[in-house]
């Protein structure tokens, strides 16, 4: 199926989740939001969360600066 992460198309297999979304961008654990569809997702939502065809998945890191 094909979800949007980032603005960018990926081919993700049915019933991927939250989680392999994020385990494929290789995300800290930390320091990260989630948003599906526009709405922020809890972390501890994130494995059980599977996505659909056409999902929008944004994936902010936390940065830190001066």
């Amino acid at each position: 199926m094909t979800v949007i992460v980032n603005g960018h198309s990926w081919e993700l297999p049915h019933g991927a989740t939250l989680a392999d979304v994020l385990e494929r961008l290789g995300a800290p654990s930390c320091g990260v939001a989630v948003a599906l569809d526009g709405a922020v997702v809890p972390r501890a939502s994130w494995p059980g969360t599977a996505l659909w065809e056409g999902a929008s998945v944004e994936v902010l890191t936390a940065v830190q600066g001066g």
